[in-house]
């Protein structure tokens, strides 16, 4: 009996063995790359800054954010640090799971997982490119708008501007930022996460075509609730995800017409009684 505990115990420990090296792989990755990140952080948040620079100028206004606490800067460069170390880390981190997942995996099971660990990336990076150049201008647009600036002084009594001026801090424009960039690249993982329970059988493209019209609300509150209470916004932001939606319809379906030649070709197949004939 204890040589059989021992026997079923070796695997096991190789196993965690295993795991732990993985992990140590991708930490070590994201922490030379969080330096790099660290070291680079002030180019990175120009970039991000640029679109409410383009919004500002577009009003005359100078590009320019303040730090509210003296640590401000420092916590910026932190978190810049942290979410770009993990993305240039990602191809390392996505690897190293690879390795320690497939093993255990069939050959068509790697086949039909491989396609979505590589797509996953390339459909956030999509979304966060698209929240940057087409949601971030009209978002910065609308609550800059808020502005009650008056360049010209009435009556001549005063020649300075009276009203309300924009001067935000760093760390502010950084998470209203990040918001709208995380917000927009999970939106893009949507036909990613249906098409792998589709693959897996847990949906399919019928069921997906019967609640099409409570998609559609769920897509709407969702764009509600990312976007800014402003209409085109929300309409733009619906455009791009609902036909997401329907590729994904397509995409399922074309695994079950897959799958079912298949299965016909191998004999397996079995006749649901609702497509069998009365």
């Amino acid at each position: 009996m204890a040589d059989s505990i021992d026997d079923s115990s070796a695997p096991l420990m190789e196993h965690l063995a295993e795991l732990r090296n993985r992990i140590l792989y991708a930490m070590a990755a994201f922490i030379v790359c969080f330096i790099i990140g660290y070291v680079i952080w002030q180019p990175i948040f120009t970039f991000l800054a640029r679109p409410m620079c383009t919004a500002l100028a577009e009003r005359g206004q100078e590009c320019q954010l303040i730090l509210v606490k003296m640590q401000e800067g420092f916590f910026v460069a932190i978190r810049i640090a942290m979410w770009g170390g993990f993305i240039m880390a990602f191809p390392v981190i996505a690897y190293q799971l690879w390795r320690f997942v497939a093993p255990g995996l069939y050959r068509s099971e790697k086949a039909a997982f491989l396609p979505f660990l590589v797509a996953s990336p390339v459909m956030f990076f999509i979304g966060a490119a698209f929240a940057y150049v087409i949601i971030l201008p009209f978002a910065f647009a609308f609550f800059l708008g808020f502005q009650d600036s008056v360049a010209d002084a009435s009556a001549g009594l005063s020649a300075a501007p009276v009203g309300v001026i924009f001067q935000g801090s760093m760390e502010s424009y950084l998470g209203l930022t990040m918001t709208f960039v995380l917000a927009f690249g999970l939106c893009f993982q949507l036909p990613v996460l249906l098409t792998l329970l589709g693959r897996a059988g847990i949906i399919s493209a019928a069921g997906l075509r019967a609640t099409r019209k409570y998609a559609v609300v769920l897509i709407l509150i969702v764009a509600a609730i990312v976007t800014p209470p402003d209409v085109m916004s929300q309409l733009i932001l619906f455009a791009a995800i609902y036909p997401l939606y329907e590729m994904s319809i397509f995409l399922i379906a074309r695994f079950e017409r897959d799958r079912e030649a298949a299965a016909r070709a191998d004999g397996t197949w079995v006749e649901d009684e609702e497509d069998s004939p009365t």
